[in-house]
């Protein structure tokens, strides 16, 4: 396992950072070999099978091409559930579990109604869903494939959430019912904000869930807010992932929706990222 461990960091130095080929390995060893963490320091002067070493190999090559690790190994862990992800879905991020967390803390009503806009995997209501048992939840979105990995997500974690196909810039086609909370992580990165895009992004993840015009920035926001006035409970409240450069324009276009007690908060790394928002008068 020593000379597997000093192949993949000389393979990997200086395309990636120590720290994160550290994670890589840790994530390696536990999918081929099936070894947790306490697993790989104990046997780390056992030999690796041929077969095994073969298929790190081949995980390491992909790696080089900047495939995200989580595509390369088809799963990854949100919020205490392991999902599977694929290039159809954007990869789960920590950030999004803060907002969960936000969510789950907030007074609810018994037996709430929750939607998730532009579900993708399902990570944020499946996460909600494993929190909040008496909750009612569902997730649209405009992808049939990432339906699919959505509802994949929910069989293998035992959870029960409705997911649909909708365009949510056409709403009005669609019935729907009233919810205590929507929330959504829409795409938010400008065209102009590309070139601060990593290569793991750029080139693996689905650019329909990732960018927006520099025109038009906050089409999902704008759209959704008008769904929400129409679709929320009276004190009901709407939750969004925010690009951290348009915090205040989405405040203020709450503001000028009716939305009341508009509150932002950073992430862990200090950014703006996260709104919430009341809805007073329907």
């Amino acid at each position: 396992m020593k000379a597997t461990i000093q192949y993949i960091e000389k393979e990997l130095a200086g395309i990636y950072p120590i720290t994160e080929i550290d994670g890589f390995k840790r994530l390696i060893f536990e999918a081929v070999c099936g070894w947790g963490f306490s697993e790989q320091v104990a046997k780390k002067h056992e030999k690796i099978l041929k077969t095994d070493f073969s298929k790190i190999q081949k995980i390491v090559f992909r790696l080089k091409e900047f495939e995200p690790i989580q595509y390369i190994l088809g799963e990854t862990e949100f919020y205490g559930l392991m999902l599977i992800v694929n290039p159809s879905v954007l990869i789960p991020r920590p950030e999004t579990e803060e907002l969960v967390q936000w969510i789950t803390q907030s007074k609810l009503p018994v037996n709430a109604r929750i939607l998730d806009i532009g579900t993708g995997s399902g990570c944020i209501a499946l996460a909600l869903k494993n929190q909040l048992k008496n909750t009612e939840i569902t997730g649209v979105d405009i992808s049939e494939m990432a339906l699919e990995v959505a509802d994949k997500n929910a069989a293998i974690n035992n959870l029960e959430v409705n997911f649909f196909r909708a365009d949510i810039l056409k709403w009005e086609d669609i019935r729907w019912k009233t919810f205590d909370i929507i929330v959504s992580n829409p795409p938010y990165i400008r065209e102009s904000e590309k070139q601060q895009m990593h290569a793991n992004v750029l080139e693996y993840e689905p650019p329909n869930a990732l960018f927006v015009t520099d025109n038009d920035p906050l089409v999902f926001y704008r759209t959704i807010a008008a769904f929400a006035k129409k679709h929320l409970a009276e004190n009901g409240k709407l939750f969004f992932e925010i690009n951290e450069n348009l915090g205040l324009q989405v405040s203020k276009l709450l503001l000028e929706y009716g939305f009341r007690d508009i509150e932002i908060r950073k992430d862990i790394n200090g950014k703006n990222r996260m709104v919430c928002c009341l809805n007073c008068v329907r």
